[in-house]
């Protein structure tokens, strides 16, 4: 008897720890399912930067900047970070106070996930009113270079190769005094070294603005007339050549791409027709965008129009990729508030016409217009958060209202991702990856890449007047299905990180297309390295590399979860 109640007992004792084991298991399946994708790293890290210095003063540019840039300035193999500030430039500073305005910050990476302010070793602390910045390797070196837009006199500073940096902005002759904010780099003229174009603003000047004594109401909010773009004239934007002696000439106007008119925020180099040149995209703000269709002979064709996706908004942001998996370059475009932000589709699969460039407009079939018709949109990247091999969305919000009892404070708002469901519409899932527990913040330029090598892509984002918010992807940490494959392209040529070029990529179940930019998202520079996701492929069948000289080179069978380098024949 006492036999039989000891292995009754001891059944109970078993039974009761499958019992716990299976409650842990399923608890722990909860706690990784509700686990935020992205995480706020930024004290982590060790990045102490903080945006402007005092408090605002309801004048336009601090209320526009700034951008960032992800780029391995150093060659190392992982991405530094360089973050845009501004002076305060409209406010009263003693000459005994100017050391301790608030500089650009360069950080370098560690490569354990923390980073290290090497500004002023680097020389790179510009104290200009800064807007936003590009790494291009400009001279064929195989250094990432840099050049800064303010508000004021740009810089560019070339890179020694030995993590320190040079200002050669007059030498180069790419100063551009005007109100810059987003510039980018490409060949547009296949001479295999990188041209400039820089986006420029309005003409800021509050004397002329005094005179007039205009208000400025914006969507029923009377607020100050030095707050509304629209009263002052806007600036051409500018083309510079490179000469291939390390100075640059200025071809706007032979190239006719001065997008006069446009209060320009931000331009993209890109393909759309798929001739191999690259054609050029400018958003401008409260005035029609530009498309330039490249004609190949060094001068490009206003096609705004006939292309469909020249809309008179406030435009900010911008991105581009092929989201519907249809072999062509599509585009997306931030806007102001009631202005929601545009997905354009590139038609030029199913038109079959590498001689016309046009867009439909699919906002509103991809489910993506009406959650942005509150927000104002600024950075941005069409990327593939989970890696399951379809380009996603974010966008950095932040408004231009002020706050009507705290005229000093900007109102914040709540950033957004959005998940490409594979079947031509996104679905917002800001709440479940961690995005919308965020602080509110007034958001502004962001920039994309790996930074911690870990396989997906990483977000940095510039908050105006705060301090930034650095998001550490933790999705194949926590589901580790989903594969990847990064690719870094090695041009032998000036263009040595192969701005403009093509990557194709094909699995048995999938084929996507990338390009490489030098200059996107709001007045910020993503990482050069191509980026995709695979969904459960472990295999590639056939990665096609299309360079800008025309030539292409292919690789087969290639495994996944790796970084790959290809070096052009």
């Amino acid at each position: 008897m006492k036999n039989h109640i000891d292995t009754t007992m001891g059944d109970r004792h078993i039974s009761l720890s499958i019992l716990c084991l299976v409650v842990i298991f399923y608890v722990t399946l909860y706690v990784h399912a509700q686990s935020p994708t992205f995480v706020d790293v930024t004290k982590d890290a060790g990045i102490r930067f903080k945006h402007a210095i005092g408090s605002r003063s309801s004048l336009l540019p601090e209320d526009m900047g700034s951008g960032a840039g992800f780029a391995d300035i150093d060659n190392d193999g992982d991405l530094d970070l360089y973050i845009v500030n501004i002076t305060g430039a409209f406010k009263d500073i003693s000459s005994k106070n100017m050391r301790n305005l608030p500089t650009n910050v360069l950080y370098r990476n560690n490569g354990d996930g923390t980073f290290t302010d090497i500004t002023e070793s680097a020389n790179v602390g510009d104290t200009g009113y800064g807007m936003g910045c590009v790494f291009a390797d400009y001279n064929g070196d195989g250094n990432l270079d840099l050049y800064v837009t303010n508000y004021g006199e740009n810089v560019l500073y070339l890179n020694n190769g030995d993590s320190t940096f040079t200002d050669v902005t007059q030498l180069a002759g790419v100063g551009c005094s005007h109100w810059s904010t987003g510039a980018v780099f490409a060949d547009y003229d296949g001479d295999d070294d990188l041209d400039l174009y820089v986006c420029n603003y309005v003409n800021y000047d509050l004397v002329k603005l005094q005179e007039k004594k205009i208000g400025a109401n914006q969507v029923g909010s009377y607020g100050p007339s030095a707050l509304n773009p629209t009263v002052f004239e806007s600036q051409d934007n500018v083309l510079y050549q490179n000469n291939g002696d390390g100075t640059f000439t200025d071809v706007t106007t032979e190239a006719e791409v001065a997008a006069s008119g446009g209060r320009s925020m931000q331009a993209i180099f890109s393909d759309f027709d798929n001739d191999n040149d690259m054609d050029l995209y400018v958003a401008n703000d409260t005035s029609e965008n530009h498309i330039y269709s490249n004609n190949g002979n060094g001068t490009f064709t206003d096609v705004s129009a006939e292309s469909w996706a020249a809309d008179f908004r406030g435009s900010m942001g911008l991105a581009t990729g092929d989201y519907d998996s249809d072999g062509d370059i599509d585009l997306f475009v931030t806007h102001w508030i009631d202005q929601e932000n545009v997905l354009y589709r590139n038609l030029l699969n199913e038109e079959n016409n590498t001689k016309r460039i046009r867009f439909v407009d699919e906002s509103y079939t991809t489910m993506l217009a009406e959650v942005s018709i509150k927000e104002i949109g600024w950075g941005t990247s069409l990327f593939d958060y989970d890696n399951d091999g379809d380009l996603d969305i974010f966008v950095a919000n932040g408004s231009t209202f002020q706050k009507l009892d705290e005229p000093e404070t900007l109102i914040p708002q709540n950033n957004q991702l959005f998940q490409n469901d594979g079947d031509g519409v996104f679905s917002e899932v800001s709440k479940s990856t961690g995005i919308a527990d965020l602080p509110f913040r007034v958001s502004r330029g962001a920039t994309f890449g790996d930074y911690d090598n870990d396989g997906d892509v990483d977000i940095f984002i510039v908050n105006n007047y705060a301090n930034p918010t650095l998001l550490q992807n933790q999705s194949d940490a926590l589901k580790n299905s989903n594969k990847w494959l990064h690719v870094k392209l090695i041009g032998t040529n000036e263009n040595r990180y192969a701005v403009g070029a093509k990557i194709q990529l094909t699995t048995d179940d999938s084929a996507q297309i990338r390009e490489i930019y030098a200059g996107e998202s709001y007045m910020s520079s993503n990482s050069y390295v191509a980026e995709f996701g695979l969904g459960e492929a472990t295999q590639i069948k056939l990665l096609k590399v299309n360079w800008t000289n025309g030539k292409t080179q292919s690789l087969q069978n290639i495994t996944a979860n790796q970084l790959i380098q290809i070096t052009q024949d």
